[in-house]
């Protein structure tokens, strides 16, 4: 066989996303298309974000595109920025910039998983989190979230965990439910969790995916695992906050109560060289004390969501609310999601069917598309649902 075999079930994994996305094509960047895919931008860029790029793009010394170590000014500003936001006094050596949340999450389990390792990743999933718990040479281990609160199962997390556990992924808030992991069902996560290591004799790390940490709607206020357990793994990005996917930057992050914390640096370090995922682009990291200022509008965005919400609902669909993120969840009308998806993109408004993300019977919508296209996708969705009734 010409390919690793490794591969082969990484590819098997990312089978249900390639498949929707190469669906989607025809109409991806079609000028009259209602675009509710993904989590992209609709506008050219935020304000300021261009012009930070360039100020930071124009060399300062002669040095300044050279190899070198991580800037320490942007580990400093990440640290500050996540003290802030968690209350929990961040260190910048405890802070490695990545190429976005991507690239954290693969640092992070190239640090601490060895082959045979278990991982237990929360169902629905975000896309990729199979494929990258492969990659790392560990077994996947698949725990449905409460379809009814759409919370962490812990009872069903605690009968996942085994002796060969070491590591729990979770995302909070949640992509594609919305839900915001409350503060006690963290504090019962990270007694679970303590338990766990000591019984096994092994640490059992929590790595945290806080990709949508500021994209918070109804006066919600960001909530970190890494409050109630020492071994938590943060990690963040600016792609979504300043609505450029395309430009990676984030990092990985550990709280001071994590043990053995010299030893972790040491091996992110190492890490970062044995899977190609260094530092980002110099002029991103030179830039990211300014990009911490430079937030999607979420007045805006709030509005978005609750007019899309408001229609939906009068025209009979059941609709999540999300309590963060950019994304609407809504049952289909029909058992089959795929089908009716299609049907929406026979009128040019494209979403993602429930069967990318292990969510058969739902389909997701991104509030990052335009006002103009909200209004424009409302009667298509009132049709769609009237015809299927």
């Amino acid at each position: 066989m010409a390919v690793a075999e490794r591969q082969m079930r990484i590819q098997a994994s990312l089978a249900p996303f390639l498949r929707g996305v190469m669906d989607a094509v025809p109409l991806i960047g079609d000028p009259d298309a209602c675009d509710f895919l993904a989590g992209n931008p609709e506008v050219p860029a935020l304000p300021g974000y261009v012009e930070t790029l360039q100020k930071w793009l124009e060399p300062q010394n002669r040095r300044w595109f050279a190899y070198g170590m991580p800037d320490p000014r942007a580990a400093e500003a990440a640290a500050a920025a996540l003290a802030d936001e968690l209350g929990i006094a961040f260190e910048p050596d405890d802070v490695m910039l990545t190429r976005g949340a991507h690239g954290a999450m693969a640092l992070a389990m190239a640090t601490v998983l060895d082959p045979g390792d278990e991982v237990v990743f929360i169902s629905p999933p975000w896309f990729f989190y199979e494929a990258l718990i492969l990659g790392a040479g560990a077994t996947p281990v698949r725990v449905r979230a409460n379809e009814t609160t759409w919370d962490l199962d812990l009872d069903a997390i605690a009968a996942a965990l085994s002796l060969r556990t070491r590591m729990l992924l979770i995302n909070t808030p949640n992509n594609p439910t919305g839900r915001i992991y409350p503060d006690d069902t963290l504090a019962l996560l990270g007694a679970l969790l303590e338990r766990q290591s000591n019984e096994a004799g092994r640490a059992v790390y929590l790595l945290s995916d806080e990709a949508y940490s500021k994209i918070l709607f109804d006066g919600n206020t960001m909530r970190s695992p890494a409050r109630h357990y020492p071994r938590t793994l943060v990690v963040h990005t600016f792609s979504k906050s300043a609505l450029a996917p395309a430009q990676r930057l984030g990092y990985l992050a550990m709280p001071p109560t994590m043990p053995d914390r010299e030893a972790l640096r040491r091996g992110a370090m190492s890490a970062s060289f044995s899977t190609s995922n260094l530092a980002p682009d110099a002029v991103m990291q030179y830039a990211l004390p300014d990009l911490l200022d430079i937030v999607v509008d979420m007045n805006k965005l709030q509005l978005r969501r609750d007019r899309l919400l408001e229609a939906l609902r009068s025209a009979g669909y059941q609709v999540q609310t999300p309590e963060g993120t950019f994304y609407l969840l809504v049952r289909s009308p029909n058992d089959d999601e795929g089908a009716f998806v299609g049907r929406l993109a026979q009128d040019k408004v494209l979403a993602m069917p429930g069967s990318m993300f292990e969510m058969p019977g739902y389909f997701r919508l991104s509030i990052t598309a335009t006002d103009d296209m909200v209004e424009r996708a409302i009667p298509v969705f009132e049709k769609a649902i009237s015809d299927v009734r």
